[in-house]
């Protein structure tokens, strides 16, 4: 129960997105692979269980790109498409298949890894 008043110069002014005007919606995620994974598996074995999802659009498909690496291994950006009506049924659809997938197929865990050198001085010197 709050009244917001909304000046005429900060609709004007501000960026207005509107989600609803187009016939189908992108969802944005990200899942972080091992540096041991097979990524062209990984990828393909995502694109196969996310493009299953209900309401997952079959056109555009579902992309599943390497998006960048850290210390971990690479980062996959994972997009299926929706319509608006089911965005974050497919959203939170997607996250558990993403989870599923890379669990149930054995791909290693990414966990951060750092190599550490100790260089210590010769004694007696």
């Amino acid at each position: 129960n709050v009244l917001t008043l909304v000046g005429n110069n900060k609709i004007f002014s501000d960026t207005i997105q509107n989600f609803s005007l187009n016939a189908y919606r992108r969802v944005d995620l990200k899942a972080q692979l091992s540096g041991a994974a097979d990524h062209a598996a990984a990828m393909a074995l995502l694109r196969e269980r996310i493009a299953a999802i209900p309401n997952v659009l079959a056109s555009p498909p579902v992309d599943v790109e390497i998006l960048e690496f850290n210390l971990v291994g690479p980062v996959l950006a994972v997009r299926p498409y929706c319509h608006n009506d089911h965005y974050w049924q497919v959203y939170f659809d997607t996250n558990r298949t993403i989870r599923e997938s890379l669990t149930g197929a054995e791909f290693p865990a990414p966990m951060p890894a750092q190599v550490v050198f100790v260089n210590q001085p010769a004694s007696g010197a």
